[in-house]
């Protein structure tokens, strides 16, 4: 407990330090015989205070907004032939509404309820109901997971946007660590467009990565729980941690709104995740020297390694050794950059890549196909 307290008051200080902290530079003190008098000194004192009880406040008036919309789950995978529990799951979830009947869902990440029917997943709401989703959706590709709630009287989280997001904003986490129900925690965004990440094995099948790096402290329990920005908006949808102990060492990772909310509107327009792809196959030991070396400067791009025959990077004359440099306007910083970009496209629409090609740029039109159809193959 005692450690627990430490934590959380280093957090608020360092909240009071962003807040408050710039009053010692427009503040004058009296001196006597060259040094603060005591009463300059207490006024000081009662200055900071203020700035961190005010910030400590806006941090409280935030979470109680929030929470009534944080969910916990629990969720249990059974033999489909003798009915006996496989494995269980808890985790976290947030209320939200899609549509334009106002409909409640909870988003969550897949690895909480992957493999379980409804009626084997509980959601218990802030006020004690737990309730079974009346219908689930999810994507392996992004670890995200949608259920629609039987109930209407429940208050749903707003969005914010994640692009808007900017390293050193203010953020909390919101969920259940290790079944700690309505827990919150306090840091800031530490980077962003994490897109190389090795997860483990629930986790090797997300080709879409772009997280968000926060040193808020996440821990098992805390999966598919909200990070939330100072205004009470959902910035990211919490999945992972990077550690060497099993618990928090402030190396978290969220994936970014924007992202979450394509992919649950997608699972709840088809059912399914429809994904545009061009047919290639990027070379990942791609490195920024070697960019800079074809005259490409601090713009890396994607490299082109090979091109798959009747593609749509076929058709459109696509060639090996192309770098990507920008699709619809869109400086290209990676591969897995580029991958997110198109996927997150429309099918059947038309991207505008930027190239460059033996030391000369041209603009070439692709007409993006369907992923669903290649892997069908």
């Amino acid at each position: 407990m005692r450690h627990l307290s430490l934590i959380m008051l280093c957090s608020l200080c360092l909240s009071a330090g962003y807040w408050g902290g710039l009053f010692h530079h427009n503040s004058s003190l009296t001196y006597w015989g060259g040094k603060p008098s005591y009463a300059a000194q207490e006024a000081k004192a009662e200055e900071v205070t203020n700035a961190l009880i005010q910030s400590s406040d806006w941090v409280a008036r935030i979470a109680d907004q929030v929470m009534p919309s944080v969910v916990h789950i629990e969720s249990t995978w059974k033999s489909s032939s003798s009915g006996k529990v496989i494995a269980s799951e808890t985790g976290s979830g947030v209320i939200v509404t899609f549509g334009k009947e106002g409909t409640k869902y909870v988003v969550t990440n897949r690895h909480v309820i992957r493999n379980a029917q409804p009626k084997d997943i509980v959601v218990q709401l802030q006020d004690g109901r737990q309730v079974h989703p009346a219908q689930k959706w999810d994507d392996e590709k992004t670890d995200v997971a949608v259920m629609r709630l039987p109930v209407t009287d429940v208050i749903p989280a707003e969005w914010a946007e994640s692009k808007d997001v900017k390293i050193g904003n203010f953020v909390l986490a919101m969920g259940s660590p290790f079944g700690l129900s309505q827990s919150v925690t306090l840091g800031i965004i530490s980077a962003k467009s994490r897109r190389e990440l090795a997860l483990g094995t629930k986790s090797e099948s997300l080709i879409n990565q772009d997280f968000l790096q926060t040193d808020a402290a996440i821990n098992p329990g805390n999966s598919g729980g909200p990070l939330i920005d100072l205004r009470g908006r959902i910035v990211g949808i919490n999945t992972a941690i990077a550690s060497s102990t099993g618990g928090s060492e402030g190396v978290g990772f969220s994936i970014p709104s924007n992202m979450v909310k394509h992919i649950v509107e997608q699972l709840l327009e088809h059912g399914r995740v429809d994904r545009a792809y061009l047919g290639v196959t990027l070379d990942d030991q791609f490195t920024l020297e070697e960019a800079r070396t074809l005259g490409l400067g601090n713009t890396k791009g994607a490299r082109i390694e090979a091109i798959e025959a009747q593609t749509p990077a076929a058709r459109a004359n696509l060639l090996k050794n192309d770098v990507v440099l920008s699709v619809n306007g869109i400086d290209i910083e990676d591969e897995r950059h580029l991958i997110n970009i198109i996927s997150m496209m429309v099918v059947g629409s038309k991207a505008n890549l930027v190239i460059q090609r033996e030391g000369q740029r041209e603009t070439i039109v692709v007409l993006l196909g369907d992923r669903a159809e290649l892997e069908s193959r």
